[in-house]
């Protein structure tokens, strides 16, 4: 039995008898099942502990794989069509997190296949870490607003945790190196938080991180919980974005700084935070190296962002390392940080709201 939840049955590609289930471990990336469809089922018995999945289908197994001999995903870089390069991380997440999701691109879906059952026929013992194995979703139920002047409507929404899966993926000779820029970033956006007399929040999980001899969850004016006003799932997408500044319980910017993870992710979770409360006046900042501002560009351009009724594009401002330690050096040395108020960062940033002119 294959099961999922009820609001999936709404979705236009329906699994129908003879469709072929492939199935995806998150956590430790790796394709381990691949199972086929026999008939709709309206079974509603207790079967899974985490959830009722009342949408389910009867399915004989085509191939079962242990998780130390399933197919990495990184295996398949550049051969999928969801998964082309390295960084395109964030897309194949985006592909990944539905479920059911139908391939684009059958030849996608029979190389998985077809992998699956070299892994089969030919195993292959991988160590994983289990405690990404043992991760599960979190999913919550919220009242998402529907159109202007109109009743909330209720719905399930997944809540990511920290981007684990894109740590995996990133060159290991650069994660080091990249990892402690992106920590001295934090650093330095906390400083300057604290240097306009603003409360500060950094990623959860970052708060055990150190840069200059200090702890960035030890900083002063660090909180320790965010403000109460937001619902349970707002609240942990907030928390995991890399450096908030607030004054009193109002969010006055959010900041993420992508020098280990995709593009992509940070703007999915900037866009997470406006669909879950799109009447938030926020600015927010993608923070990243010089030499990865045409892939900001090209990013935020996607239709996912630009055609949200606030775009991404025209909120949510670039700001190159450099550029970004310049000013902080400026205000430090000449003392200004005292006469400024936080909205002198969207003078800074650079925006990419208008649409590229053809070569």
């Amino acid at each position: 039995m294959s099961g999922f939840r009820e609001t999936m049955e709404k979705y236009k590609r329906k699994p129908v008898a003879g469709d072929i289930l492939l199935c995806y471990l998150t956590g430790v990336m790796r394709w381990v099942g691949a199972l086929e469809v026999v008939e709709r089922s309206n079974d509603r018995s207790a079967i899974w502990d985490t959830d009722a999945f009342p949408y389910r289908f009867k399915v004989k197994p085509l191939v079962l794989l242990d998780p130390a001999h399933g197919v990495p995903l990184q295996s398949l870089e550049g051969r999928l069509d969801f998964y082309r390069s390295a960084d395109d991380r964030g897309g194949f997440r985006g592909f990944l997190r539905m479920s059911p999701n139908a391939f684009k691109r059958k030849e996608d879906g029979d190389l998985i296949l077809a992998s699956m059952r070299e892994a089969q026929a030919n195993p292959v013992e991988r160590p994983f870490d289990p405690r990404k194995l043992a991760r599960r979703p979190y999913y919550v139920t919220v009242d998402l607003p529907k159109g202007k002047n109109k009743e909330p409507v209720q719905t399930v929404v997944s809540v990511p945790e920290a981007d684990t899966e894109a740590e995996v993926v990133t060159a290991p000779v650069e994660a080091p190196e990249a990892r402690s820029r992106h920590t001295e970033i934090q650093y330095r956006l906390l400083e300057l938080g604290i240097a306009l007399g603003l409360d500060l929040w950094v990623a959860r999980n970052d708060r055990s991180k150190s840069y200059n001899g200090e702890l960035l969850g030890g900083m002063s004016k660090m909180l320790d919980e965010l403000p109460t006003q937001f619902n349970e799932a707002t609240t942990r997408t907030i928390e995991l974005i890399d450096v908030l500044w607030l004054k009193g319980n109002s969010i006055i910017a959010a900041f993420e700084v992508e020098a280990t993870t995709s593009v992509y992710s940070g703007l999915l979770r900037m866009s997470d935070l406006l669909s879950l409360q799109p009447n938030l006046d926020i600015q927010l900042f993608l923070v990243a190296p010089d030499d990865r501002r045409n892939k900001v560009a090209q990013e935020i351009r996607r239709p996912t962002f630009s055609y949200r009724e606030k775009p991404l594009p025209k909120i949510c401002g670039f700001l190159p390392f450099d550029k970004l330690m310049q000013t902080i050096e400026g205000i430090t040395r000449l003392g200004l940080a005292a006469s400024l108020k936080p909205e002198f960062m969207r003078t800074t940033a650079e925006y990419f709201d208008s649409v590229p002119q053809a070569e």
